[in-house]
This record gives C-alpha cells, sequence and structure tokens, in this order.
C-alpha cells in the first residue's frame, strides 16, 4: 500500500510540474494616458445672463454704470460670454473750448472672460477680465452731441459670489478699467480709468 501511495504522489507532482502555469493567469496591458482636454464626453454646458450695477470715478467725479453680462459655462468653471456697461449720472467736463462745460456720455462692451472657483460652494470666487472697446463724447445741456472718440478697455476683476438658489447667483466684487486711445479735448486716458466696486446678479442654468 505504502508503494501504491508514493507511486500516487509521484504522478502529482509529474502532473503539475508539467501544468501550464500562464493558464492561470491574466494579462492586464496598462491603461493607454489621454490627453487632459477642456472638452470631453463628461462635459456640461450652462448659460446665464444678469444685470450688474458699478460705483467709480471718472474726472475725478462719482460715477455709476449699469450693464450686464453673460455667456456659456463650461464645466460649472469656465465662462465664455460678452458684457457692456453705460454711465448714468451726469458727469461735467469743464474748460474746454471755447471755454463751455459739458457733459460726459461714456460706455465700453467687450469680451469676458471668467474662471470660477470652487463653484459648488456656498461662497465662491469668480476671476473675470473684459476686453474690448468703447465710446464716449459730449453732451450739452439741449442733449447735442460733439466730439466723439472711441477707445480700448481691459478690466480684469474679482468678485466674491453667493449661491443663493440653484438658478441664482449675487455677489460682491471689484475691478479695475484700463482704458487707452482718448483724443478728446479736456479728458486724459487717466481720467476715464480707474478701480470700481460693483453688484453682480446672475440668472440662468450653473
Amino acid at each position: 500500500m505504502q508503494s501504491i501511495g508514493l507511486i500516487f504522489m509521484i504522478c502529482q507532482l509529474t502532473y503539475l510540474g508539467n501544468f501550464d502555469m500562464s493558464a492561470n493567469y491574466i494579462r492586464i496591458s496598462p491603461k493607454q494616458r489621454e490627453d487632459e482636454t477642456l472638452l470631453h464626453d463628461r462635459t456640461t454646458i450652462g448659460a446665464f445672463v444678469g444685470p450688474i450695477v458699478k460705483f467709480t470715478e471718472i474726472n475725478d467725479d462719482f460715477a455709476v454704470l449699469v450693464g450686464g453680462r453673460g455667456g456659456l459655462i463650461i464645466n460649472h468653471a469656465f465662462i465664455i460670454g460678452a458684457g457692456g456697461y453705460g454711465l448714468v449720472n451726469d458727469i461735467m467736463v469743464d474748460n474746454i473750448p471755447p471755454r463751455q462745460d459739458y457733459f460726459l456720455e461714456f460706455g465700453y462692451g467687450g469680451l469676458v472672460l471668467e474662471y470660477i472657483l470652487r463653484p459648488r460652494k456656498l461662497l465662491h470666487l469668480s476671476v473675470h477680465t473684459l476686453i474690448g472697446g468703447g465710446s464716449l463724447c459730449y453732451r450739452d445741456n439741449w442733449y447735442e452731441h460733439w466730439d466723439d472718440d472711441a477707445f480700448f478697455v481691459a478690466e480684469p476683476g474679482l468678485d466674491l459670489m453667493l449661491n443663493v438658489t440653484k438658478c441664482f447667483r449675487i455677489g460682491i466684487g471689484g475691478s479695475y478699467r484700463y482704458i487707452a486711445g482718448i483724443g478728446l479735448d479736456g479728458l486724459t486716458n487717466k481720467d476715464v480709468s480707474g478701480a470700481t466696486a460693483g453688484l453682480t446678479f446672475k440668472f440662468g442654468r450653473f
């Protein structure tokens, strides 16, 4: 009996020695790395629009600008859109030849690029830049316009936003309005450039 048991064990070892162990292996090919892209299969697209009120100084006088911006929201964070603003209160420019005082009319707009940091948080930051152009002119008391002029504008800014509802955001923030190309008598680029503080309202699908 011992001889039979020994022969049985030898047969088992021989079988295992000849068994193709590679059949028990699962070959795993390394996953090919994909390029990181702005748009991909899981891209989400939203949109918003809303009014904005800005407070600033123009020609050393307090000024109120009213306008708005809107755009497409990519993956809840990147925004490509447009915005525009216009002066709503009277700003006087004096000592204009022939020694007459005029009121200023002023407006600008352009492309807006924006990035939202941690948009799902109740409070979050938004960094944005407007690049475009505008125009201004003088107006007398009889609403006649004089000396139209065009200019370049770049306005980077930062807002602190509050998620009020899924479809509504409100924010406060500031920006700096850089203007170049002013060629009117009585005004310089510095007179219409300057810091602003403002209120932003956004309605849309975020």
